[in-house]
């Protein structure tokens, strides 16, 4: 079965975001992200239990952060700076992988990229298949934002949310004994088919993404190396549909088809000629006897 494909929002002019997503992809403007942080490397202070981190960038940053669609917009009127709301999983990107901002503890002392992920390991125990399936996606050029609405852990857009609606719900489902009891996701038909309903009753394709290990420790971010994500997409079969595509036949039934019709077509122009000269051999018989 064929997945749906993106679904681009419009704008007032009613044509889709579609050439304007082709015109800027998502890879050059997290690029020049990094390249406009790399030299500042703004400030990111850690948040309460539970959050990520706060990170204030100049006007010019703040629109390069939006459009690369990392943290969440603070409304502070009396601020010269722009602030932003970053998660766990955002903050550990923006410093592990692309090296463009700082973070400090809430006493602020800076922190290291192992006492970084010692503190959000602390926070939640999930955290580091959470990060890996974040990482994954975001390393493929997917946007990723909470999927907790939508009963899920993460959603993934094509692009900017603002010119695409988001595109998968994705359930990360941890698999080896580094995991310990978060190994059952997913394992009971009745929580798979609930997380596929979910899905699909908000125009979603359920993504779920095993993140596995034979042997590695989960104490250290050089784990991420060697955890290994296995991509499957889960979607409904719905017999109605399944009919409904039969009801017009394919090529080759409609080449069959008419060859029959033509076949049947030439019997009957066969029996045609046939009982045309039956009839006429039975008049002349009948106007010579008529004549004698």
């Amino acid at each position: 079965m064929d997945l749906p494909g993106p679904r681009w929002k419009k704008g007032k002019d009613g044509k889709d975001f579609s050439a304007l997503a082709a015109a800027n992809p998502l890879s050059a403007i997290v690029a020049e992200l990094k390249a406009s942080f790399i030299i500042s490397k703004p400030v990111a202070t850690l948040s309460g239990p539970g959050g990520g981190a706060i990170v204030g960038v100049e006007p010019e940053q703040a629109m390069i952060l939006n459009r690369a669609t990392f943290g969440h917009t603070i409304e502070n009127a009396a601020a010269q700076k722009h602030w932003f709301q970053l998660s766990p999983e955002e903050v550990f990107y923006l410093c592990h992988v692309l090296n463009c901002i700082r973070v400090e503890s809430q006493d602020r002392m800076e922190m290291s990229d192992k006492q970084l992920w010692d503190h959000f390991r602390s926070m939640s125990e999930s955290f580091p298949e959470m990060y890996k399936a974040y990482s994954h996606l975001r390393l493929k050029n997917w946007v990723v934002r909470s999927g907790l609405q939508y009963g899920a852990d993460f959603v993934s857009y094509r692009h900017h949310p603002a010119l695409v609606h988001s595109e998968f719900a994705v359930v990360v489902v941890p698999e080896g004994a580094a995991f310990g009891n978060r190994c059952g996701r997913l394992e009971v038909w009745s929580d798979l088919l609930c997380a596929l309903r979910a899905s699909g009753s908000v125009a979603k394709t359920l993504l779920v993404l095993t993140i596995s290990s034979s042997s590695c420790e989960l104490s250290s971010p050089d784990c991420l190396e060697q955890l290994v994500v296995h991509e499957r997409t889960i979607t409904r079969w719905i017999p109605q549909q399944c009919r409904e595509q039969r009801s017009e036949p394919s090529r080759d039934e409609a080449n069959r088809e008419e060859l029959i019709s033509k076949k049947e077509s030439v019997g009957f122009n066969h029996w045609g000629v046939i009982l045309g000269f039956s009839i006429l051999s039975s008049l002349l018989v009948y106007k010579l006897k008529f004549r004698q």
